[in-house]
């Protein structure tokens, strides 16, 4: 099995996660994956809240680092995401979990919750991971 600094530097290569909005890998090994994010200005909308596509991503890559922790080939990717969205953040730090439900040679299927550090479930995600 990897370790995390190993998947760190995997999935570093998702920019768009961990650079441009700031998701750091907590915890994760095949079939389970916890990420969080600092809240800052970059993640509001023009509400003043955090934007939904926020939520999602960190949902995604929590996603796709539990299914894809050893990286072998060939790479599970999405086939399909629901968001159900239950509150707005009342914290300052998010979390993803990801928890698979089920993983076979094929398809996977995932659970994942949105947090933050107050307690507070922001969002409900079920995913469903293809691998060819």
């Amino acid at each position: 099995m990897k370790s995390l600094e190993e998947i760190r530097n995997i999935f570093s290569g998702d920019i768009y996660a961990t650079d441009t909005t700031g998701i750091v890998i907590e915890e994760a090994r095949p079939g389970y994956c916890r990420v969080s994010l600092k809240i800052d200005r970059r993640h509001g909308n023009a509400a003043g809240r955090v934007m939904g596509a926020v939520y999602f991503t960190m949902a995604d890559f929590a996603f796709a680092v539990a299914n894809n922790a050893e990286l072998t080939e060939p790479v599970a990717v999405t086939l399909s995401s629901q968001i159900n969205f239950l509150s707005g953040a009342r914290g300052g730090t998010l979390y993803a979990e990801a928890k698979a439900v089920r993983s076979g040679r094929h398809t996977g299927f995932y659970d994942i919750t949105v947090t933050d550090d107050l307690g507070t479930l922001i969002a409900t995600v079920s995913s469903v991971s293809y691998r060819g």
